[in-house]
């Protein structure tokens, strides 16, 4: 039967052939070229993808459609169309629903597995696996990027992990060791006291922002003490707010807050405005990702004299570990398998390229250099510490930041266990987190276990809306 189905196919093939032949010759040329033209451009695959955030330099789209061009070349039959973006929560969920999501877009580590469990990515698992560099994954990051039917959907792309950033200057004006960053909690809180009465400005500072940002800082303490804000997967997830790390984080704030007033007066603080003021001087440590720096590079003007990074004080007990997030690449469940075959190159190309080949690795930080961006700002690997290593000696002669200050963070990393995001429902734990620690700030006669053991039950709420979506 096979071979005379191919026997069949190879008599079409040459009818084909000879009908071609005879419209060539009885077709003028220019009518020949066109209908070849034509058919060359239906044979093409037509892929649209993320390129940069909006407000992004000239110069950075500039080199955006260079390596869009670049690819073009090497894969002949795909056309790329790039599409300016940002994930955003307010408008994300709207554009996904709708359909006008580029085939290739990016979402962050907290949205990757249940998106994929909802069937709203594409299944990208024999492309994924058949890459040379699928087994070196990180484990815990490319676990970001698979379902609960084992499925990979989407492709971890960066990753960071939570991190103590700390100002030097104010360390060494305090009489404190630039050098020697906290270790414990008990040692954050005390040089976050003698920062405040030395010098004048917050000592420690904590997100209370209601964007999700102090549920999201207060899980990364929970963590590290050893807690977890939510246990189970899919059906059998559970919130678990009242945990005793939980209770434990937020005595810590709630003494530094009240008792030791080494906390200042801004207690609203989000993500950027966290950065903006710790590049303006006017903190002495926060918590926040450990590729922070970048932001505060770019948006931020931060005099790199004073940044130092360090790890984040864990618990010396079983389950602590260090909160872990990042950027997944993915694909349009809308796609065809041609779209999602090209869209997969495409990935390997852009992304993936820098992380694992010579070639890749230099022209990003090339363009960085050029771009006046940081190079060498410390990640959590998305492989293993032998493909890290290898990429920063390829890197190494265009690092452009003060290496020796990211020293703590860098030595210590590696030897930390790494915790993923809150699986089900992640936001809107963060969001159901937040008045929790608005409470403790606001409120000196606040109960930690009390509202922590009150916001539980919104907690399990939202995760059983979460799974049932």
């Amino acid at each position: 039967m096979t071979f005379k189905r191919k026997t069949r196919s190879f008599v079409r093939t040459n009818m084909t052939f000879a009908a071609i032949a005879a419209l060539a010759v009885a077709m003028p040329v220019g009518v020949a070229s066109a209908a070849t033209a034509k058919a060359k451009k239906s044979s093409v695959v037509h892929i649209s993808v993320v390129s940069l955030i909006p407000g992004s330099t000239q110069a950075a789209f500039n080199e955006f459609d260079n390596q869009v061009a670049e690819f073009e070349a090497a894969n002949p039959g795909i056309s790329v169309k790039g599409v300016q973006y940002q994930w955003l929560p307010a408008t994300f969920a709207a554009k996904l629903a709708s359909g006008t999501l580029p085939t290739v877009f990016t979402v962050p580590f907290t949205d990757g597995r249940s998106l994929g469990n909802n069937g709203q990515l594409a299944n990208l698992t024999k492309y994924a696996e058949a890459e040379p560099y699928y087994k070196e994954f990180n484990p815990a990051v490319i676990a970001e990027g698979i379902d609960s039917k084992k499925q990979v959907i989407a492709i971890p792309t960066a990753a960071y992990a939570q991190a103590l950033s700390y100002n030097r200057q104010l360390f060494s004006q305090a009489g404190l060791n630039p050098n020697k960053p906290p270790t414990t909690w008990a040692q954050v809180e005390a040089d976050a006291q003698q920062i405040s009465q030395k010098t004048g400005k917050t000592g420690y500072a904590e997100m209370g922002a209601s964007d999700n940002t102090a549920g999201w800082i207060l899980t990364t303490l929970t963590d590290a003490l050893g807690g977890r804000m939510e246990t189970g997967i899919g059906g059998a997830a559970k919130a678990t707010f009242d945990n005793t790390a939980a209770v434990q984080a937020l005595n810590i704030l709630h003494t530094m807050r009240w008792t030791d007033n080494s906390m200042g007066s801004n207690f609203g603080l989000s993500w950027g405005t966290s950065n903006q003021a710790f590049a303006a001087g006017q903190i002495g440590m926060f918590v926040s990702g450990s590729d922070v720096y970048t932001n505060m590079v770019q948006a931020d003007n931060i005099n790199p004299a004073i940044y130092g990074l360090a790890p984040i004080p864990t618990a010396k007990t079983k389950n602590a570990g260090v909160l872990g997030g990042g950027t997944l690449a993915a694909v349009s469940p809308k796609s065809s398998p041609a779209q999602i075959a090209a869209a997969m190159k495409w990935i390997n190309f852009y992304y993936m390229s820098q992380l694992v080949t010579r070639k890749g690795a230099i022209r990003n930080a090339q363009t960085l250099v050029k771009d006046k961006q940081p190079v060498g700002v410390p990640e959590l690997p998305v492989f293993d510490k032998a493909i890290y290593n290898q990429d920063q000696k390829w890197i190494k002669p265009y690092i452009n930041v003060p290496e020796s200050q990211f020293a703590p963070f860098n030595n210590g990393i590696f030897s930390e266990d790494v915790i993923p995001e809150p699986e089900s429902a992640t936001q809107s734990i963060y969001g159901d987190l937040d008045s929790v620690v608005q409470a403790v700030f606001s409120n000196q006669s606040a109960d930690p276990a009390s509202l922590l053991a009150a916001a539980n039950s919104t907690g399990q709420s939202s995760i059983q809306q979460g799974n049932a979506s």
